[in-house]
């Protein structure tokens, strides 16, 4: 409850100064390049992390047997 007193809500008007300042440091053509490379990266973790789970039906087991091996 203290922090959320202490932060408080962004209203629109800080809204805006953040858009204007984000506008003003990178410029109107390096904000779309930004998100694309930000939108890329979350989907190649979102298919790495979905492909390590979905791989191994046993993870616990692929443990075991490399500990055993060495």
């Amino acid at each position: 409850m203290y922090l959320n007193i202490l932060l408080g809500v962004i209203g629109p008007w800080q809204a805006v100064i953040i858009v204007v300042a984000l506008l003003l440091l990178f410029g109107g053509k390096k904000i779309p390049e930004l998100m694309k490379g930000l939108g890329q990266g979350m989907k190649e973790f979102k298919n790495a992390t979905k492909d390590d789970f979905s791989g191994n039906a046993n993870p616990q087991k692929e443990i075991n047997s490399k500990s055993e091996s060495e």
